[in-house]
């Protein structure tokens, strides 16, 4: 999600020890390799689709795993947030790795936000977004512009480890983050002290999860939202205004089929026709566009657009292959 500011510190803060104690009494064995990976890359799911920590999709009701239910102060963190929460992990990164530079542009995390509670960590972990470099103290609670260029090491032999929360928020929570304290942006509030949440043996924590998340048709109103997003975040360039005028007809075409049909699984080949003919107009003129956060156009507009818009959260082979296998190796 687009921020303000790189980074946000939330008016919140943790027992980062007893975090580390729950975290540990689980053991090795939940942890699993990052998805795509990476090197010296590790997770463990909290919250996953049906409360499955091996699913990996992002579409679906988002339930606890057996692993948070193990833990309640983890619990008592996330009700903290005031948030429906999302796909949830624990994330470490063992000593000397790194997060390599990147941009968040999947369809789940436009409109989400990334929780980060340094839980183990060193001061010689960095996390550098959009040209500011900070390190996430133990306890602390942050969020920062996941569309921007960002990366994390760790400059250490010891792992790191973050509790990781993806959410759309809530009314509480865009209060603290109006509170919050902004590093690369405006100017810090005055007289600012995170709030200390305190394990709470008594306490039985209520925390709103996720739903519905991912569109089996993408409504026409969402579909012009992010491509009006994208456009806007363009370079300028003779290719704008051309890409403008195919998404405004895609757009106006979309939502006379969704007057007709709605998201009805029987209107799929008209919609895979319209979204069809605007990749076959547009290709032309994304190849080397780019966008301001120094990222080609071209694997957004597919994340974001063309693998989004439709059923099961993907574009067929056969209506826009070349589009999809230029950027195959970036998706996830």
């Amino acid at each position: 999600m687009k921020l303000h500011s790189p980074f946000v510190q939330l008016p919140i803060s943790f027992d980062a020890l007893r975090l580390a104690d729950e975290i540990a009494a689980l053991g090795d064995a939940p942890w699993r390799p990052h998805p795509q990976n990476f090197p010296g890359n590790s997770m463990l799911p909290l919250v996953a689709v049906n409360g499955e920590a091996g699913n990996e999709s992002f579409s679906g009701p988002m339930l606890p795993t057996p692993e948070l239910a193990r833990c309640p102060y983890l619990q008592q963190a996330l009700a903290s947030f005031g948030v429906t929460v999302g796909r949830t992990r624990l994330m470490r990164l063992s000593g000397g790795a790194e997060v390599k530079l990147h941009v968040d542009q999947g369809y789940y995390w436009t409109e989400r936000v990334r929780i980060h509670v340094p839980v183990v960590t060193q001061p010689t972990v960095s996390f550098e977004c959009g040209g500011s470099v900070i390190n996430m103290a133990a306890g602390e609670c942050w969020i920062f512009d996941t569309w921007r260029l960002h990366r994390v090491l760790n400059a250490d032999d010891r792992s790191r480890i973050h509790l990781v929360c993806d959410t759309t928020g809530g009314e509480q929570f865009w209060k603290m983050v109006d509170a919050g304290r902004t590093i690369g942006g405006a100017a810090e509030p005055v007289a600012w002290q995170p709030r200390r949440i305190e394990f709470d043996a008594a306490a039985k924590p209520s925390i709103r999860f996720e739903s519905h998340n991912v569109p089996s048709v993408m409504s026409p109103w969402e579909l012009k939202h992010h491509l009006d997003f994208l456009l806007g975040e363009m370079v300028p360039s003779p290719s704008v205004e051309p890409l403008r005028s195919y998404a405004e007809s895609l757009y106006r075409s979309w939502r006379a089929v969704w007057a007709d049909h709605g998201d009805s699984r029987n209107a799929e080949p008209e919609y895979r026709g319209l979204l069809a003919n605007f990749l076959a107009k547009a290709k032309p003129h994304v190849a080397d566009a780019r966008l301001r956060n120094d990222s080609p156009l071209l694997p957004a507009l597919t994340m974001m657009v063309a693998r989004a818009a439709l059923i099961d959260n993907r574009v067929p082979a056969r209506v826009a292959s070349p589009l999809l296998r230029a950027t195959a190796g970036n998706l996830q």
